[in-house]
């Protein structure tokens, strides 16, 4: 096994996390953003009025995302363990 491969290991590792995380802090970006707004036009400042919308909003994102997420996390799964078989021999 080289760097090359290591390096491309690491790299697939990084953009398959990425893609696993994205949908959760896209939806708490935008769920954020949209309480934020209203707390500004309406004037209230209490910093724990976010969480609760947050923390349902990823919730449900999370739920709805999750057999794409195992999806790939199993394909992600498959194709390392494959390349690992190959180097071993």
């Amino acid at each position: 096994m080289d760097a090359v491969q290591v390096l491309e290991w690491g790299r697939e590792l990084l953009w398959t996390a990425l893609l696993l995380a994205a949908p959760a802090l896209l939806a708490s970006l935008v769920i954020g953003l949209v309480v934020s707004l209203l707390q500004a036009m309406t004037s209230l400042q209490d910093q724990t009025l976010s969480l609760v919308p947050k923390l349902l909003g990823v919730a449900l994102v999370l739920m709805w995302t999750m057999p794409w997420m195992m999806r790939m996390a199993a394909y992600f799964t498959e194709r390392m363990l494959g390349q690992l078989a190959q180097v071993i021999r």
